[in-house]
């Protein structure tokens, strides 16, 4: 229905981050990727795989509570039929977080009892974490912390350099700055990071992404979402495209400048706001393809 916008990024410091992770990968024991629970496809780094090789990890499904439930234990499922320990957790709020030492320990249970058999009694884990930007490490950090030593902001590209944090005598934590890929293969992906605010407004066209969200909306028809603006199923059935969507739902919010005309543009920055803060409903855009 909409255009499709070609978004790529390509920052020069998302190169020597990469570098700097392969560098600290023999100080840490284990690896901790967040992700977004609502795309976890396209909130996946895929060359962190091939970063961390064989150390043991565990995957964060941060932001659950803006996730759809049924869809967030397809994907513990999904991660534990590849052997990977995968926990829900919302960083903000705390919810999940209690979860996560234990699941590390039992993640690291074959090197502490190694350790422990060497005489080494309650050894220093350090921990790596990973993730694209704004995924919520820093909130992670904070929360498990216990108190704010990271440096936490709404906004992508906040972490620039890599940094130690003392969680308690025998557990370090090493954050990272927030890496994506060089270039977007699935316009879908870039698009998914693009609804979350993984990527800056500041370089797409708003009415475009918009757009875009409307067209995946419409299609999952979130309960939420629909009364939020007095949506029926007649409303997209005889709309001509997703722009004259748009042009309802900012009619609906009296969202008019000079002449009576819509100011979809205005309509487009809230649509997308309310999107992320899960006004809209609480909403998964990706599945894995077998659980």
């Amino acid at each position: 229905m909409s255009e499709i916008q070609n978004i790529q990024w390509f920052p020069g410091h998302m190169t020597k981050t990469k570098r700097k992770i392969q560098a600290s990968l023999k100080l840490v024991d284990a690896v901790v990727e967040i992700l977004d629970a609502r795309i976890p496809i396209s909130s996946r780094n895929p060359d962190i795989a091939n970063l961390i090789q064989n150390k043991p990890r565990v995957v964060l499904l941060n932001k659950c509570d803006m996730a759809d439930k049924n869809s967030t234990q397809k994907w513990i499922d999904y991660f534990k039929q590849n052997n990977i320990s995968a926990i829900a957790v919302d960083c903000k709020s705390g919810k999940g977080i209690n979860r996560f030492v234990p699941t590390l320990n039992n993640v690291l249970n074959k090197k502490l009892n190694s350790l422990k058999n060497k005489g080494m009694i309650n050894p220093i884990l350090r921990v790596m974490i990973v993730g694209i930007p704004n995924v919520g490490k820093s909130s992670f950090i904070n929360r498990i912390a216990k108190q704010t030593k990271a440096k936490v902001e709404d906004r992508p590209g906040v972490t620039r350099g890599n940094q130690w944090y003392t969680i308690s005598k025998n557990f370090e934590l090493l954050d990272t700055p927030g890496v994506l890929w060089p270039k977007f293969d699935d316009q879908t992906t870039a698009e998914h990071l693009a609804f979350t605010g993984a990527i800056k407004d500041q370089i797409m066209d708003v009415e475009l992404l918009a757009m875009r969200l409307i067209e995946v909306l419409s299609d999952i028809k979130p309960q939420k979402f629909m009364e939020r603006f007095k949506l029926t199923d007649d409303v997209f059935e005889n709309a001509e495209n997703s722009y004259e969507i748009l042009k309802i739902i900012g009619k609906k919010r009296g969202m008019l400048i000079s002449g009576g005309e819509i100011d979809t543009e205005r309509a487009a920055t809230m649509l997308l706001d309310e999107f992320r803060a899960a006004k809209l409903g609480e909403i998964t855009l990706e599945l894995p393809v077998k659980v």
